[in-house]
């Protein structure tokens, strides 16, 4: 347990963010924080962690972000390179925050106590 690590992409404007954070520093773990509005994950990187949630890069949208509708991601022909390519260049479209684990498995910390689910070895 004391050498598992934790990568949360963090947004610290974010209170879900924030309360997430707090959750993780609470168990004991000090995770590697992405600040992922200033240093956006690449494609590849997003579309790797649409699979350690094992979710679509549909999933990982924020549906109520202003560059949603005017990107018109909403569109079912919107083919999941699109949206990966839209996350990556308007990185607040990103949902928050999300949780990775060393071993691979991921959260979306909504609500934020799902990332302690991390903590509990599967």
């Amino acid at each position: 347990m004391g050498s598992m690590s934790i990568t949360l992409y963090h947004n610290p404007r974010c209170s879900k963010s924030r309360a997430a954070l707090a959750l993780l520093r609470a168990a004991g773990i000090e995770p590697l924080l992405i600040d992922y509005l200033r240093d956006p994950p690449s494609v590849p990187a997003l579309a790797q962690l649409g699979v350690c949630l094992d979710l679509p890069p549909r999933a990982l949208l924020r549906t109520g972000e202003a560059e949603y509708g005017a990107l018109a991601l909403d569109n079912p022909d919107s083919t999941d390179a699109m949206i990966l390519e839209a996350i990556h260049r308007h990185p607040r479209l990103l949902e928050r925050p999300i949780a990775v684990r060393d071993d691979g498995r991921a959260v979306i910390g909504r609500p934020p106590e799902r990332v302690l689910e991390l903590l509990a070895d599967a």
